[in-house]
């Protein structure tokens, strides 16, 4: 755990998070990472992601809920109304991930939470959004990444449509969502305090991290396809196997690039080929390309490999898988990957990015058990919950 005293930029910040999942919890703990109090409302069987488990830990929860508080709230009942009515005075920030209306039928509207404290932040997450005739539809990450545009375009030609086997939709949203947040605070900071609601759906950021993919369409008529590791806006950009086994990622981006590299392979004279001599060139004929490229790396190890174009200053990189990655000299030397010590022995997370010079980010405190928190955050709002005494 950190034990720099530096302050953080956003301590003295509350945040009532009741969202569930992947994408609201990637939000909350972007803040949490940089300072802010974060009170997880969990219901009675706590977040799911506590039942994510892996060789019985459920890691899920103790990488994404690092530096949070943990209380009870069923929102279904009066005393769990009554107590987000009793903390939303003391907050900054509030995070919900409900099906849009929820919030509403439960009495906690925005309209209500401001009556309540109109400079609160309210930051509400969904599949589609909060308005529109998908908004009440189930928002998990799998439909996002099918309907933005995504699954369509990656994969293979030959393959059908290929969804992430990670939270993508979720994780994109998280981290936009933190931005938005941050920005809503700084708006509030200008208007005197008036808090706002914060729209976020998984499906917007998704598909703007895919690109000008509607202004290509509108331009030529076309989809992007699927093409596996290439691209269609440059070659060669591919993976290539190597001699033990291993691949290998290689991009040629730009024109000096694509010289370098085939002057590298011992081709220099594909820079003059009218098949290969531009980049548009290199599109048409890029199973040749390919074809080339993959006989050169295919003959030496990755190990090999690697040292001889890097030192051709040729841009590679090998595939790495997880084993892989934690050992990576750079990855250590930066502390991309910091040990947490949990009831379960220490294990890796990724550090708090970021990365800022004066006021970092830091793990302060490891992922709450369920309710551990609800002495100290009852006491400090005064609270004293009926039905439990």
């Amino acid at each position: 755990m950190a034990s720099d005293d530096r302050p953080l930029p956003l301590q003295g910040v509350r945040v009532i998070d009741l969202s569930r999942l992947v994408a609201g919890n990637m939000l909350s703990l972007q803040l949490a990472d940089f300072g802010a109090d974060v009170i997880k409302m969990e219901p009675a069987a706590g977040d799911p992601l506590r039942h994510w488990v892996e060789d019985g830990v459920p890691v899920w929860w103790k990488v994404y809920s690092r530096n949070k508080r943990s209380v009870r709230c069923d929102l279904r009942t009066e005393d769990g109304k009554n107590l987000i009515r009793a903390v939303i005075p003391t907050a900054q920030i509030l995070i919900e991930g409900f099906r849009p209306g929820t919030m509403e039928r439960a009495q906690l509207s925005p309209e209500q939470l401001h009556a309540i404290n109109p400079k609160l932040i309210i930051v509400r997450v969904s599949g589609f959004g909060q308005t529109g005739p998908y908004a009440l539809r189930p928002g998990f990450g799998s439909l996002i990444e099918a309907m933005s545009g995504f699954a369509d375009k990656n994969g293979f030609a030959d393959k059908p449509p290929a969804l992430p086997n990670m939270a993508l939709a979720d994780m994109i949203a998280g981290i936009s969502g933190a931005f938005a947040a941050v920005v809503a605070l700084r708006a509030a900071e200008q208007s005197g305090g008036k808090g706002q609601v914060v729209d976020v759906s998984l499906l917007e950021p998704l598909h703007a991290a895919l690109g000008p993919d509607a202004a290509i369409h509108r331009l030529t008529g076309r989809s992007p396809s699927r093409i596996g590791n290439r691209v269609s806006i440059t070659a060669p950009r591919n993976v290539y196997q190597t001699k033990d086994g291993h691949w290998l990622a290689l991009s040629a981006s730009t024109q000096a690039m694509a010289e370098r590299l085939f002057a590298a392979i011992g081709r220099p004279d594909m820079i003059d080929d009218p098949r290969f001599r531009t980049n548009a060139d290199r599109l048409d004929n890029v199973d040749e390309v390919d074809a080339v490229i993959g006989g050169f790396i295919g003959g030496s190890t990755l190990a090999e490999t690697m040292d001889y174009l890097e030192k051709a200053q040729v841009t590679v990189a090998p595939v790495y898988g997880a084993a892989d990655f934690g050992e990576d000299p750079h990855v250590i030397d930066r502390g991309v990957l910091v040990e947490v010590d949990e009831d379960c022995g220490p294990i890796p997370m990724h550090a708090p990015f970021p990365r800022l010079s004066e006021t970092p980010g830091s793990i302060r405190t490891r992922a709450p058990a369920l309710g551990q928190d609800e002495p100290d955050i009852f006491a400090e709002i005064g609270w004293s919950p009926p039905s439990r005494g």
